[in-house]
């Protein structure tokens, strides 16, 4: 069972992020959803959910207007000018555990949709807010991309955004440039999601805009280089983590020059230097052990079953 649109506006809120929400009827297309909230301060985006022929699944999240040329993108990432295609519609519950036209970020909340890559339209920092389903559309919400980051980096996921319009030649000289963003795992699908969806978005696949927050099922596994939050449902890995973050902290302090330069004053400023330069990376650690505990609880009292008496 996936997170609900409820359960997520609710975790926003929790990790202080703003958001505002309009409510409006079912829509399936960007251009449904602009009737309701395109003379709206912001930008509309629309989410491709594309499987490659190794059933690697990806979500690419861009502006509306961005152009998005799927044998380009494929090129780019390494997979051949035809490597990408869109995902089963059948998929979208089995993976991001979301109906059609609910295609968003933010399904990477479900332990399902781990190996799932996200690659973001770099457009959006250039926008003050930015519309996307909360997991149901028959709302949007507004937000901005650092609160965007805010929550991929709340779940263990690093944000990766690229510009989805460039074309760059590529050769023996030139590499794929996006062939980092591949997913390391492969997600084995009953044989009925063989066939293609036949999605309502013209082109352009299947729409949806990203939504609302909070913090993911945890097991997560590292895709593109982000760290896993699986260690953090071991208390004894959590400290470990913090150990091993303020152990390479303290040794990257500590050279000739910082000697000669403070003396016996060393200890102090080594000491200041480390609350600076982890404050932040120990936050995040936090937050992925709260949500860790948060979302175990969860599925834990999901699959309680009542006992026979």
């Amino acid at each position: 069972m996936g997170y609900s649109k409820q359960q997520l506006l609710a975790l926003l809120q929790e990790l202080q992020i703003e958001f505002s929400q309009f409510e409006h009827p079912v829509v399936l297309t960007v251009e449904e959803q602009a009737k309701y909230v395109g003379n709206m301060e912001g930008g509309l985006s629309k989410n491709l959910f594309l499987k490659d022929k190794k059933d690697r699944f990806y979500i690419v999240s861009a502006l509306a207007n961005t152009k998005v040329d799927l044998k380009v993108l494929s090129q780019r990432l390494g997979l051949g000018k035809g490597g990408l295609r869109m995902a089963p519609e059948e998929a979208l519950g089995e993976i991001l555990q979301v109906p059609l036209g609910c295609v968003t970020p933010f399904a990477l909340l479900n332990e399902s949709a781990r190996d799932v890559s996200v690659l973001l339209d770099q457009g959006f920092k250039s926008q003050d807010f930015c519309f996307f389903h909360p997991l149901s559309n028959d709302m949007s919400i507004s937000l901005n991309a650092r609160d965007l980051d805010k929550f991929l980096k709340s779940i263990g996921r690093e944000p990766l955004y690229v510009d989805l319009e460039v074309n760059p030649t590529l050769g023996k000289d030139q590499p794929p440039d996006l062939a980092t963003l591949v997913p390391s795992s492969t997600t084995v699908l009953p044989d009925h999601l063989e066939k293609p969806a036949s999605l309502q978005v013209p082109t352009e696949g299947n729409h949806s805009s990203a939504a609302s927050v909070k913090l993911k099922n945890t097991k997560e596994k590292p895709v593109n280089g982000t760290s896993s939050s699986s260690s953090f449902s071991n208390v004894g890995q959590f400290v470990e983590e913090i150990l091993n973050k303020t152990s390479a902290s303290l040794l990257s302090e500590i050279t000739s020059e910082t000697i000669k330069e403070h003396g016996e004053q060393l200890g102090g400023a080594v000491s200041d230097n480390i609350r600076k330069s982890l404050s932040s990376d120990l936050k995040n650690l936090a937050m992925i052990f709260k949500t860790t505990a948060y979302t175990e609880g969860f599925h834990a009292g999901t699959h309680l079953q009542p006992k026979r008496v």
